[in-house]
């Protein structure tokens, strides 16, 4: 299984509008051969008070979307983004200033995991 994580620099005043376009995609990918998970990740810039040992909000801080998909294989992954369907979903572009910088691809391999939902 592998999970592919898109790190995406939404600039400032754009986060709303970032959010409403994956409230309103079309699912294109959900029916994709080997998909099984979409997640879409808001940053929460926290920085660490040393002095005092607690977290507390960075309203300088400037953290990534993350949207993150995980795929059976590789190999299913690659499928999609050369399908007609990847096309389509991603045909409607945003407009350039709703980002601050250019998005990051990473695709890992999961080595291991734990299963949040098992009873506690």
């Amino acid at each position: 299984m592998i999970v592919v994580t898109n790190r995406i620099p939404v600039s400032k005043g754009h986060e709303i509008d970032f959010e409403d376009r994956f409230k309103r995609r079309v699912h294109l990918v959900d029916r994709a051969p080997g998909f099984l998970r979409n997640e879409v990740h808001r940053p929460r810039p926290m920085k660490f008070d040393h002095e005092h040992g607690t977290w507390n909000e960075d309203p300088e801080g400037e953290g990534y979307y993350e949207i993150k998909t995980w795929w059976r294989t590789f190999e299913d992954f690659v499928a999609w983004t050369q399908s007609p369907a990847f096309n389509e979903a991603h045909s409607n572009r945003p407009p350039k200033e709703m980002f601050r910088g250019a998005n990051v691809l990473e695709v890992h391999e999961i080595v291991t995991s734990t299963d949040l939902d098992r009873e506690r």
